[in-house]
């Protein structure tokens, strides 16, 4: 379910089947794109399933809590003021950001992924923006920056996100990931097993979620297998 679209949707990345260190030029690509039919549930673009207006955020640290319900009415009466209900994957989810620990009437809590590394002081109005996205291995999404803080859930197969500062790697259902505002990156699939996932992008007010960018190339830190 997609709630409270009052401002231009973000530019979301695209997935495309090329290597790690293909041209920048060759992976600009973009979508604006809803999720709607097959998309995100199939090997291509991320698309966006939800976007909610937070305002100002709560003090201390901040998690993206997801939860998992047998069906879209029981989640919609568990859902927080800021929550969002997403129907992905065969599964009924709940996102939140907020507090960890959250106990929610009717579901079965999955993760806490945090705490988002928000930068110090950081002040005004925000939203926030929640992607889904299949990819297989060896798969791209073109190299981007954000405006805040993105996280990644993966529901099955493995991610690595390479940045200036190095590569992250991660395997297996339910693993997570994290990156700050600013840097470069490039997130890929890997291992043998086909990717799906969520993505969090927590940005304020006024900021582009995401904006492609060609100023940095990656080294090529990922894992082919």
């Amino acid at each position: 379910m997609i709630r409270r679209f009052s401002r231009a949707l973000a530019v979301l990345s695209v997935a495309v089947a090329l290597p790690a260190l293909a041209p920048a030029a060759a992976q600009a690509q973009a979508t604006s794109r809803l999720c709607s039919g097959q998309a995100g549930e199939t090997p291509g673009p991320a698309c966006l399933v939800a976007h909610e207006e937070l305002g100002a955020l709560p003090a201390g640290p901040l998690y993206w809590t997801i939860d998992a319900f047998p069906d879209v009415e029981t989640a919609t009466r568990a859902k927080p003021p800021h929550g969002a209900v997403v129907q992905a994957f065969g599964q009924v989810w709940l996102f939140d950001v907020g507090g960890k620990g959250k106990v929610l009437p009717g579901g079965r809590h999955l993760a806490d992924v945090g705490p988002l590394p928000l930068d110090e002081g950081a002040a005004g109005a925000f939203s926030v923006e929640y992607l889904k996205s299949t990819f297989t291995p060896g798969m791209t999404a073109p190299v981007h920056v954000h405006s805040g803080p993105e996280a990644f859930y993966a529901v099955s197969g493995g991610s690595c996100l390479e940045t200036p500062d190095g590569a992250q790697v991660a395997r297996g259902a339910g693993h997570s990931l994290m990156v700050r505002r600013g840097p470069p990156m490039l997130l890929m699939a890997i291992g043998s097993e086909t990717r799906q996932g969520f993505a969090l992008i927590l940005h304020q007010d006024g900021s582009p979620p995401t904006t492609l960018t060609s100023d940095w190339t990656p080294k090529g830190l990922c894992p082919k297998t």
